[in-house]
């Protein structure tokens, strides 16, 4: 939000203004006259949009490089303990959380993004349920997890990174996927919603909060076609449809007559 602000108010910064501010600075200099209020203003005003721009392209490029490092492919933990130590290793890094099969314990970091290394214990156990809610796991990050073929339940509410591409990696779940969210994820379309066809076991989708569905209901509705046996929530079956205008169709309200 910090962000588009600046970026906005950057723009009202227009050229004009920046080549005013430029022809007064000479002005200024070639007289004797100390600048007027209005120059300083602008000379100000100037600096300060140079450096709101550096700052928040800085801000982008932080952004990009800790996503890109989160998202590693945690290769050498997983040829030295294993995939499943690899990919719950991966996932505490990301301040998510999980629970392997057959055990009732989650293991979680701390707020401050410490966990204990007791997952280490149980090389041999697969990952049956990951909570990756909020974090900024990517489709690159995905690698990290593709080897777990009991993973039943997958929540990635309002992850920010999580797209289309995205969703269509799922299939490599197809036949263990039970339970998944994608809730507030803000980069979703219906195009990776349609992806989700290759998971034949689905039960359960979430599709709750997302802001780039035009239609909601519609996309329910081929969503439950598309996989017959998942329960669909998150969105009304008119929610987004086009209602009919009461003042125009006159007879909709006197049932036909």
């Amino acid at each position: 939000m910090a962000a588009s602000l600046l970026s906005h108010g950057m723009r009202r910064c227009s050229a004009h203004a920046c080549a005013a501010a430029a022809v007064a600075v000479r002005r200024g200099l070639s007289s004797a006259a100390p600048p007027s209020v209005f120059t300083r203003l602008l000379l100000n005003l100037s600096r300060y949009f140079y450096d709101v721009e550096h700052i928040v392209g800085w801000n982008d490029w932080a952004r990009t490089k800790l996503v890109r490092s989160k998202n590693t492919f945690f290769g050498y933990a997983q040829q030295r303990f294993g995939d499943n130590i690899g990919a719950a290793y991966y996932i505490l890094t990301l301040r998510g959380s999980f629970r392997f099969a057959g055990q009732s314990e989650w293991f979680r970091p701390d707020s401050r993004g410490r966990f204990s290394y007791d997952f280490m214990s149980t090389p041999d156990a697969q990952i049956e349920e990951v909570d990756l809610s909020g974090t900024i796991i990517n489709h690159n990050g995905l690698d990290n997890l593709v080897k777990q073929n009991k993973l039943q339940s997958l929540s990635l509410r309002g992850c920010p990174e999580v797209d289309d591409w995205f969703l269509a990696r799922l299939h490599v779940f197809g036949e263990s996927l039970v339970e998944l969210d994608v809730s507030h994820c803000p980069c979703v379309t219906v195009g990776g919603l349609a992806a989700l066809q290759n998971l034949r076991k689905l039960q359960r989708l979430d599709i709750s909060g997302l802001a780039r569905l035009q239609s909601p209901g519609l996309v329910r509705i081929l969503l439950e076609e598309m996989l017959p046996h998942c329960r669909v929530t998150g969105a009304e079956y008119e929610q987004g449809l086009i209602r009919p205008d009461p003042a125009r169709h006159p007879r909709a309200n006197r049932g036909g007559s």
